[in-house]
C-alpha cells in the first residue's frame, strides 16, 4: 500500500487531485469541495458492510453526503477542545471567553489553529453571545455575521501566541509552556496528559466546532476494489478501535468500544450520546448558497482572503 500524510485540508485536495491515489480521509472543509467539484465518486453502501454498523448521527451529512448519495464512510468524529495548563490559568474556564477577551491575562501564550476554517469559532462564540447576528449556521455567513466574526479575530491577534497547525509542535508549546491556552484536538490533550503534563481540556459552554473525516474514493481510481475494501476494512470494530484510541476520537462504529483498551474509552469520548454532540459544529465548506440553504453567504474564497488579511 501507498499512503502519503497530509496535514491541512488543502493538502489532501492536492494530493488526491494528482491522480497518484485512490482515496483520501477528508474533513468537512476538503471533502464538501471534492464532491463539487467531481474529484470524489458516490459510493454503494452494500459493498460496505460494516457501514451498517456507522452511528446514524453521522449518516447522510452534508460533508459526508449529496443530493442523498453516500461519497465515502465515516471514521470517526471529534470536537476542537479549549485547552489550558492548570498550573498557569485560574480559575479553570468554562467558556471561549478566556481567549477572545481583548484584555486577556494570558497575552501572547494563546495557541490557535491556523486555519482560515477557524473563522467559524468565531462565529459559534457570537452565536451565543451576539444571539442579534442571527448566527445559524457557524460556516454560512452573511455579510454582517462574516464581517462579526472576522473583527473578533483582528481584536484576537495581538494576544496570540502561537498559530498551531503542526500538532507535534503544539504539543511541544504547551510542555515548554510557551502557550497555556488555546484550541487543541483530543490527541494532544491524551499526549500531554500521557506525558504527565498540567493541561485539562474541555467543550466550553458555548459549544465548539469539531470534525468528522470521512474515506472517499478518487473519481478516477486505478484500483476501487482495493479501495472499497480499505472503507470497509477501516469502518471495522478492530480498526475502528485501534484507530479511534490512537487519535482520540470517538469511533463512528460503535461496535468498537469493547474492544479499546481503556474500556472506558467511549464514555470519556461520548461515542454514544448523540444529545453531547447537539452543539458540535463538524467542519464544513462555506458556500455562496448557505449551504444548499438559499440566500447569499461568504465563500470559501472569502474565508481564505479574510484569514490571509488576519494573519498579514
Amino acid at each position: 500500500m501507498n499512503t502519503k500524510d497530509g496535514s491541512t485540508s488543502d493538502d489532501m485536495i492536492d494530493l488526491i487531485s494528482t491522480g497518484q491515489y485512490d482515496g483520501v480521509s477528508a474533513s468537512g472543509n476538503a471533502s464538501v469541495r471534492l464532491m463539487k467539484r467531481g474529484d470524489v465518486a458516490p459510493v454503494n453502501t452494500d459493498l460496505i458492510p460494516n457501514y451498517a454498523d456507522v452511528a446514524q448521527g453521522l449518516k447522510n451529512q452534508d460533508y459526508n453526503s449529496l443530493d442523498g448519495q453516500a461519497y465515502g464512510v465515516p471514521h470517526g468524529r471529534g470536537p476542537n477542545l479549549l485547552m489550558w495548563r492548570t498550573d498557569s490559568v485560574t480559575p479553570a474556564p468554562t467558556s471561549w471567553s478566556v481567549i477572545w477577551n481583548k484584555n486577556t491575562p494570558y497575552k501572547k501564550k494563546i495557541s490557535i489553529y491556523d486555519d482560515s476554517i477557524f473563522i467559524a469559532d468565531a462565529a459559534v462564540y457570537l452565536k451565543a453571545t451576539k444571539p442579534d447576528l442571527g448566527i445559524d449556521n457557524p460556516y454560512q455567513l452573511n455579510d454582517k455575521q462574516f464581517k462579526a466574526a472576522v473583527d473578533l479575530l483582528k481584536g484576537l491577534k495581538p494576544n496570540v501566541g502561537e498559530w498551531w497547525a503542526d500538532y507535534a509542535k503544539q504539543i511541544q508549546s504547551y510542555a515548554n509552556k510557551d502557550v497555556v491556552v488555546g484550541t487543541t484536538w483530543p490527541y494532544m490533550e491524551n499526549i500531554l496528559v500521557g506525558d504527565k503534563k498540567p493541561v485539562k481540556a474541555i467543550k466550553p459552554k458555548e459549544g465548539t466546532t469539531g470534525w468528522s473525516d470521512t474515506w472517499m474514493i478518487y473519481s478516477k481510481a486505478a484500483h476501487p476494489n482495493c479501495m472499497y475494501l480499505w472503507m470497509n476494512y477501516i469502518d471495522s470494530p478492530q480498526a475502528q478501535a485501534k484507530v479511534a484510541e490512537w487519535f482520540g476520537e470517538a469511533p463512528a462504529n460503535l461496535k468498537a468500544c469493547p474492544l479499546t483498551t481503556d474500556k472506558n474509552f467511549c464514555t470519556k469520548l461520548h461515542a454514544s450520546d448523540e444529545s453531547w454532540w447537539k452543539n458540535i459544529y463538524y467542519w464544513t465548506t462555506p458556500t455562496a448558497d448557505c449551504g444548499g440553504k438559499g440566500g447569499t453567504c461568504k465563500t470559501q474564497q472569502d474565508w481564505v482572503n479574510a484569514w490571509t488579511e488576519i494573519r498579514g
